[in-house]
């Protein structure tokens, strides 16, 4: 057996590359979806649309708090934070 030829184990191979099986689809067949990318958005832009809308967010304040951050002086533990975010989620769940 010559395996140049495509004579042995690998002739049934053959015939099936050279004449491969056409599946007929009915015309009347839904279309198959495509693939499409999608976004989802948690509800973090729902708290801050809210927040831009309500107009209450005091500049001198996060300007302040940004300053100290930026210098190292922050509150770093944590727990100003958390109390600050706890009350302003309170309040938007209201």
């Amino acid at each position: 057996m010559n395996p140049l030829q495509n004579v042995g184990a690998n002739a049934s191979l053959a015939k099936i590359y050279s004449k491969p099986i056409q599946k007929q689809i009915p015309a009347d067949a839904p279309k198959p979806m495509r693939a499409t990318d999608r976004l989802e958005l948690s509800g973090m832009s729902n708290l801050l649309k809210t927040l831009k809308a309500s107009g209450d967010v005091r500049v001198d304040k996060v300007a302040t708090i940004k300053a100290q951050i930026e210098s190292g002086s922050y509150d770093t533990d944590g727990k100003k934070l958390d109390a600050s975010l706890n009350k302003l989620l309170d309040d938007l769940l209201k």
